[in-house]
């Protein structure tokens, strides 16, 4: 073989991959093509811009025009060029984990709306409602819910903030204690690289009932002038609207900081959503979200 022929060989192989692993110092040619993402993309900016470590999947590395950025938690954002019909076939098969190369769900937002009419294609049969779900299959389907973004309201607020018996609540900033004791499926850990990152560069409040730890609202992603709130409660003290104290506390926060409060829930998520309108937010933009199959 000559050399001009290995040097095809190489090229052609290198054309025929279809999902690409960035690697971590390549992030930066996402900085352009993320900012035309008008949806709330603050997860997926802190893989990019390497606040935590996710993985980025491309159609090519060299010059990438179709991204994948997957948040360590689960969130993952789906963007760029849907007319790439080899990192489409490949996406199918990620999608439904043909490969079994992961363990757990994937939450799927897309940018531009095409890319929402190529999925349903794409993945044809095996895309199902979550209300159509009833069997509450988790393997080899894509179970279409909704993302709801919330715009925040200060006069709805304040009107709330009225309400809270701060006074007669213990409401402290959460420190490296707080931030190891919070078990749950929404817990700073999971937004953050270690304790010392957050203690460093987030923020969080937690709320104490007699002695005991019972909610922390925290920030899940910080990014120029927007901080996003993430809220976890004890299962023994849910249902009795001490995270919409807990979450006051932050929000207090955010205004003295002048950073604009965000808030992100699947419409499923009943007691996020009716939590965040109690709390000043407004429903502002249905998308669709993707369930990815584990």
């Amino acid at each position: 073989m000559t050399i001009f022929e290995a040097e095809n060989l190489q090229i052609n192989f290198f054309d025929n991959k279809r999902m690409e692993i960035l690697r971590h110092e390549e992030y930066y040619k996402l900085n352009e093509p993320i900012k035309q993402v008008t949806l709330n993309n603050l997860f997926a900016r802190s893989v990019v811009e390497h606040k935590i470590t996710g993985k980025i999947y491309v159609d090519n590395c060299e010059n990438p025009g179709t991204f994948y950025v997957v948040h360590p938690y689960g969130m993952s954002l789906l963007f760029g060029n849907n007319h790439n019909e080899t990192f489409n076939h490949s996406f199918r098969d990620y999608g439904l984990n043909i490969n079994r190369s992961r363990n757990k769900f994937e939450w799927m937002q897309v940018f531009p709306d095409q890319w929402n009419h190529v999925l349903k294609a794409l993945f044809s049969s095996c895309l199902i409602k979550s209300a159509e779900n009833t069997t509450r299959r988790e393997t080899g389907i894509i179970e279409l819910n909704t993302r709801v973004n919330f715009k925040f309201d200060l006069v709805k607020y304040l009107n709330f903030r009225k309400t809270c018996p701060f006074p007669e609540l213990k409401i402290v900033r959460t420190d490296r204690q707080i931030f190891d004791a919070m078990k749950g499926s929404v817990v700073p850990k999971y937004f953050w690289e270690s304790a010392d990152d957050f203690l460093e560069n987030g923020v969080g409040y937690s709320l104490f009932i007699e002695g005991k730890l019972a909610s922390t609202a925290y920030s899940a992603f910080i990014h120029d002038s927007k901080l996003e709130l993430g809220i976890e409660t004890f299962e023994k003290f849910r249902g009795k609207g001490y995270a919409a104290f807990a979450c006051s506390a932050l929000i207090d926060y955010c205004l003295e900081k002048k950073y604009e409060p965000v808030w992100s829930c699947r419409l499923e998520n009943t007691s996020s959503y009716k939590l965040a309108q109690k709390i000043g937010f407004v429903p502002l933009t249905l998308i669709p979200y993707y369930r990815l199959s584990k």
